[in-house]
C-alpha cells in the first residue's frame, strides 16, 4: 500500500488530490468502477456527502450519509477488480480501507446509470489478515 503524503491523493495514487479524485468530486466522470471506488473513498476522507449521494445508485441510495466524527481513514488498498471498464455495464471492486484502529474489507458492486458509474452496494468480507 502506497504511503499517503500531504500532496498525494487520499485514494493512494501518486497524483495530487486536485489532479486525481478532486477532479471527480468537481464533476469529471469516473472512467472505471475502480476509479469511482477510489473517488468515493476520498469523498469519505473529505466528508463530501454530496458526491457520495450523487454516485450512489438511485435504488440503494440512503437519504443521507452519516459520518463518524472520530473516524480517521488512513489508506486504501485495491485487492481485486472484475469487469468495470469502459466496455462493461457492471463491475466489482474488492478493497481494504484502513482507519485508525482497524480496517474495512468489502467487495463493492457498481453499475452504469445513464452512462455513469455508480455504487450499488457492498458485501463485507472477513478480514483474512
Amino acid at each position: 500500500m502506497a504511503a499517503m503524503t500531504t500532496r498525494s491523493c487520499p485514494c493512494g495514487l501518486p497524483q495530487a488530490y486536485d489532479q486525481c479524485c478532486g477532479r471527480r468530486h468537481s464533476g469529471a466522470a469516473a472512467p472505471t468502477a475502480e476509479a469511482l471506488m477510489r473517488s468515493r473513498y476520498s469523498a469519505f476522507v473529505k466528508r463530501d456527502e454530496g458526491y457520495l449521494l450523487r454516485t450512489w445508485h438511485p435504488r440503494t441510495r440512503p437519504a443521507r450519509v452519516e459520518f463518524d466524527p472520530g473516524m480517521r481513514w488512513t489508506g486504501l488498498e485495491i485487492l481485486g477488480t472484475s469487469d468495470g471498464s469502459a466496455f462493461h455495464t457492471t463491475g466489482t471492486v474488492t478493497f481494504r480501507a484502513s482507519f485508525r484502529g482497524g480496517s474495512l474489507h468489502e467487495r463493492s458492486r457498481f453499475e452504469r446509470v445513464d452512462g455513469a458509474w455508480v455504487y450499488v452496494d457492498g458485501e463485507f468480507l472477513d478480514d483474512d489478515r
